[in-house]
């Protein structure tokens, strides 16, 4: 027994009474690779036999109901551009402003004052620029003049904004509302097949009912976010327009000052 092992190299096997010869350096790792890949390809060469799902599929599957979805999408798109656009725009230096406009009046130029802030045309600027022409008037006047020139920049910061919160609420609920009426034609096509209902179909009806939710989620949560993101930044422009108007207020007040 061990001379006929033995009368065999370590590369040969028995089958019957044929030797046959196994390659070991097939099972170097390039093999395995190779063997591995090969699976990969076959696998591929199965996938476009399944129905792929992308989102033109999917939309097509949603109803009808998808299309407020898609307007919906397009408003915060539409938006969101807009007002990053602007609110980068209106962001200005407000330190800087202030102690330009302060050299400006204390040498006795509000003429140039006027020149600068026109050039700069922003809302900080504008707002100062009511308060200028006021000169001459009393403190109260040029406040109100202030007061009013600032309420009228906040509204355009504040702009469209709310176009955002109401997709944010209103995207899920049509969302809701096409999984409603899709699982409602899911039940009643059940009820016509009277129990003879493969699970297959009826999977599909619900997950092509649940596709107008998924959509109208993502569109409100993108919406929600911007809404949110958007508004802390026209409150930190605020903020700063209030302390650029209360700064120059006082730098009007203090020349009267110095003087009595």
């Amino acid at each position: 027994m061990i001379s006929s092992f033995a009368n065999h190299s370590c590369n040969e096997t028995l089958i019957g009474e044929a030797p046959v010869k196994i390659n070991f350096a097939l099972a170097s790792p390039n093999f395995f690779l190779i063997a591995f890949f090969q699976d990969s390809l076959d696998v591929t060469n199965v996938l476009p036999e399944t129905e792929s799902m992308n989102l033109l599929s999917m939309f097509g599957d949603g109803g009808i109901l998808m299309y407020p979805i898609l307007i919906c999408l397009f408003i915060t798109v539409y938006v969101i551009a807009e007002r990053w656009r602007f609110l980068n725009n209106s962001s200005l230096d407000s330190d800087k402003v202030i102690e330009s406009i302060e050299t400006m009046l204390t040498s006795g130029s509000p003429q140039q004052a006027l020149e600068y802030l026109e050039q700069l045309n922003k809302p900080l600027s504008r707002i100062l620029t009511k308060g200028i022409r006021r000169l001459g008037k009393t403190i109260t006047d040029i406040e109100e003049a202030i007061h009013t020139a600032g309420k009228k920049e906040i509204y355009l910061l504040e702009n469209k904004l709310d176009w955002l919160a109401t997709v944010a609420g209103v995207a899920p609920l049509i969302g809701f509302l096409g999984t409603v009426t899709g699982m409602i034609s899911a039940f009643q096509q059940i009820q016509g097949l009277e129990g003879n209902v493969n699970p297959s179909v009826l999977a599909g009806g619900i997950w092509e009912a649940l596709i107008t939710t998924a959509f109208g989620l993502g569109v409100g949560i993108i919406a929600f976010g911007f809404y949110n993101y958007l508004l802390a930044k026209v409150n930190r422009m605020v903020f700063d327009l209030e302390n650029a108007s209360a700064e120059f207020i006082e730098l009007l007040q203090n020349p009267a000052k110095k003087k009595v």
